[in-house]
Formats: C-alpha cells, sequence, structure tokens
C-alpha cells in the first residue's frame, strides 16, 4: 500500500516535468522558426541590394567605357555580355560638283581609278578616311599592293615612288604651332583675323622669312581697320640636313609665326603642307576673311593687295580665288622634269588654276576646301592639287593681270615702277625684296 501511494504522489510530478518539456520544445521549434524566416527575409534583402547595386555600377559603367560598350543584360537565369556601337555622329555633308567628273575623266591611270572609287564610297555614304593612330606607320609599305595597282612603278623616280607610297599620309603631328595667332584682344579673344599671308617656307630659309617680315609679310592693321596676320609653314628637315630644331623654337617664340609638321621637307610634299593649311586656318582661324597662299621668295605689293580688295563689291569680294591663271597646262612627261607626272599615274589635262606661287581667296572657301581635301586622292603638284579641290566645289580660278607667278621680263625686274603697278612677282632674293619695298614706299619715287 505505501508503495502504491508513493507512485501516486509521483505521478502529478511527471506529468508536471513532460509539460514543461513539452512547451520548452514547442517554444524552442516557434523561436528557430522565427529566426530562420528573419535572417532569409535579411538574406534576401541584401541580395536585392547586391544585385541592385551590380546593376547601376553597370549601367554607370556603360555610360563611362568609350566604345566599344560592354551592356549587360540580366536575365532570370543567365547573364550575358553583348558589344554594342554608339551611332556616330554626323559631320558636315561633302560635296563633289559635277564640274570635276566632267573634266576629269575616268580611265585606267592610277590618281584617276583613286579619284572614282572615293567618289563611289562617298556616294554610298562613306567617309573620308580617319586618321593615322600611328603616324609613323602610314605608309602602304605592300610592293605587292603597289605593283598590282601601278603595273610600271618600278620605272617612277624614286622621290615620285616615295610619295605613292605616302599618299595615305594626310594628318602629320604638328611640332610647333601658334594657336592664339588669329586672336584679338580688343575682340575679347575671338577670331577675328581678317587677312593671313600663309606662306611656305623651308626650314633653313631664315633670310627669307626675315625678308617678308620687313616687308609685304609684315603684321598690322591697315586703313579701315584690315588686320593683317602672318605664318609660315614649315615640314621637317631630312635625316641629311643639319638639325636646326633649336634655331626653329627661338624663332618660332621670337616672333610668334612659325608653323611646323611632322612631315619631311620636299616638292612634292606641298600637297601635304597645303592640305595641313587648311586643317590648321580652320580650327584656329575659322573667321578668317581672305587668305593669301604664296612663297617666301614672292614679293608682294600689299598697298595694292589691299587697295584691290577693297575696291570689290562684298559680293565678289566674299567668292574669291583669283590668282594668275593657267587654263590649258598639260602634265609634263619628261622624267627629269621636277613636274613629271607618269602616264599611268594620270591621264588627263588640268583643270584650269592659279600658280601656287602666290593666289588669294575668301575664308569662307576654307571649310569646303578642307572637306574635299580629305577625299580627293593627294597629287603631287600642290597648285593643280588645290585647283581641283576649287573645282571640287565647284568655284573657278579668276585671272588677274597683278599676280605675275611667271615673273616680268628680265630687264624690268628691278624696276620698282613696274612693281609698283603689280600685287606679285615670283623669285626674288631677300635684297631684291627690300629694295623693291623701299622703293615703291619712297616718297621720291616718280613713275
Amino acid at each position: 500500500m505505501a508503495r502504491f501511494a508513493h507512485l501516486a504522489r509521483m505521478r502529478p510530478i511527471k506529468s508536471f516535468i513532460a509539460m514543461v518539456l513539452l512547451i520548452s520544445i514547442f517554444l524552442i521549434f516557434v523561436y528557430s522558426t522565427l529566426h530562420l524566416e528573419s535572417t532569409y527575409g535579411h538574406r534576401a534583402e541584401f541580395q536585392t541590394a547586391y544585385q541592385s547595386l551590380a546593376t547601376y555600377k553597370s549601367e554607370e559603367r556603360i555610360v563611362k567605357t568609350p566604345t566599344p560598350k560592354l551592356e549587360i543584360v540580366t536575365t532570370t537565369s543567365t547573364s550575358a555580355i553583348t558589344t554594342t556601337t554608339p551611332p556616330q555622329p554626323q559631320g558636315p555633308q561633302v560635296s563633289i560638283s559635277n564640274k570635276l567628273r566632267e573634266n576629269i575623266p575616268q580611265n585606267s591611270a592610277y590618281w584617276n581609278r583613286l579619284l572614282y572609287s572615293a567618289l563611289r564610297k562617298l556616294e554610298k555614304g562613306g567617309n573620308p578616311p580617319g586618321r593615322n593612330s600611328d603616324w609613323s606607320r602610314c605608309r602602304e609599305t605592300s610592293q605587292e599592293s603597289i605593283q598590282t595597282n601601278v603595273h610600271d612603278i618600278a620605272s617612277y623616280p624614286m622621290l615620285f615612288r616615295d610619295f605613292v607610297e605616302g599618299m595615305v599620309c594626310r594628318f602629320p603631328p604638328l611640332l610647333i604651332n601658334q594657336r592664339d595667332k588669329c586672336k584679338t584682344d580688343e575682340q575679347g579673344g575671338t577670331n577675328q583675323t581678317l587677312f593671313l599671308f600663309a606662306i611656305k617656307s623651308a626650314p633653313g630659309n631664315f633670310q627669307r622669312r626675315q625678308a617678308v617680315r620687313e616687308t609685304w609679310g609684315r603684321e598690322g592693321t591697315y586703313e579701315n581697320g584690315l588686320r593683317v596676320r602672318t605664318v609660315f609653314l614649315l615640314g621637317s628637315a631630312g635625316q641629311d640636313d643639319p638639325n636646326l630644331s633649336a634655331l626653329l623654337s627661338f624663332e618660332a617664340r621670337h616672333h610668334e609665326d612659325i608653323l611646323q609638321w611632322d612631315f619631311h621637307e620636299s616638292f612634292l610634299n606641298l600637297t601635304l603642307k597645303m592640305s595641313t593649311l587648311l586643317e590648321w586656318t580652320v580650327k584656329h582661324c575659322p573667321h578668317v576673311s581672305y587668305v593669301f597662299s604664296g612663297d617666301d621668295d614672292v614679293f608682294v605689293n600689299t598697298p595694292a593687295l589691299v587697295g584691290y580688295l577693297q575696291s570689290l563689291e562684298p559680293s565678289k569680294a566674299s567668292e574669291l580665288y583669283v590668282g594668275h591663271v593657267i587654263k590649258t597646262a598639260r602634265p609634263l612627261r619628261d622624267p627629269k622634269s621636277k613636274y613629271y607626272i607618269p602616264l599611268s599615274y594620270y591621264d588627263n589635262a588640268y583643270p584650269a588654276y592659279a600658280g601656287g606661287g602666290g593666289f588669294l581667296f575668301s575664308g569662307v572657301w576654307l571649310q569646303p576646301l578642307h572637306l574635299v581635301s580629305q577625299v580627293l586622292p593627294f597629287f603631287p603638284i600642290d597648285d593643280v592639287y588645290i585647283g581641283m579641290c576649287f573645282q571640287a566645289i565647284g568655284v573657278s580660278a579668276e585671272l588677274h593681270p597683278g599676280f605675275q607667278t611667271f615673273d616680268v621680263k628680265e630687264q624690268d625686274r628691278d624696276n620698282v615702277c613696274v612693281h609698283k603697278g603689280l600685287i606679285l612677282t615670283h623669285q626674288r632674293t631677300p635684297q631684291q625684296l627690300k629694295r623693291l619695298w623701299n622703293g615703291i614706299h619712297s616718297p621720291f619715287l616718280t613713275c
């Protein structure tokens, strides 16, 4: 009986303990469930935030990365990377006149073929050739390609062969610049130059440049506020020439009128020099009213030139391309001539052009000329090439008897009165420039 009484007393205790254990297990289960939900909830929020941050970083990288861009496309299961190229900005449209096509036929000569190939690409919406990333490697070095297109290239003079290989080289680095040449303080630093003398020179022609500075190329302001600025256009000396870099740097700092590019100074590179002039002027002198292009050995009667400009009607003054016009010139086929053009290279007469010793054109033509010069293949004679470019924009050269590119009679070359009535004569020494300039300005001169 005592044993049964003891067992009866223990039953409530065991029941209580069992109940406590059950309640504890239940509470532990509930707490664990809530903790797990909270943990997975925070983890989901963190994952969502991470994905959002990753998406933001990806979008930010897409904006800042240059072409080609990497665009991250997110799907529910995978991520893919695709390359996209943004649309290219549309620049000024290039238009080539029918007059050029009428005057230059399509035939088997190399330059003629290059011209019509460029015109076809232009008509199909193609862009002019871009800049070479490495100027030193822009040349056509494939002899097979050259031989295929110019079957008798081996018969060309070495300098002409060198020109053919370098025809694709259009944008040489600028070694010496004059960024502020066309800026004026009174206009708040804007380009307001009215007249620019752009003189082709060579690194060693110090005396010629100085004679031009002291005479007809002197910078200043003429009557009616006509402002004149002067730049000299230079290439680089050859490997066999003396190193004149230090002297040129001093000259450039002192006179602030030297422009030099990194291409070899030679006769056949004068076309490249004219092309670089157009590019430089469009960028640094876009508002210039007139440009005179000439050699450093010409004599220019600047007062007569200014008087001619001021006598023109505004409509005519804004559309000038004037000089000593050569209308019936044909290529010279003599290999000994510096003007030699092989028949397999170019087959046709030349369009009418103004002689390169000195000609004048309106600033309004700068941009169109710059654009077409990037389409027309280079030609080894610079004034012929510029004449082609003018014809490509539909502008004809105008003859002016005051421009004597081929000079006056020999007996008149030191006659001051003859020069006082002209605008330009060619091939004068620095000493002759000084004498002629002083003579036409002498108060004692009677003509």
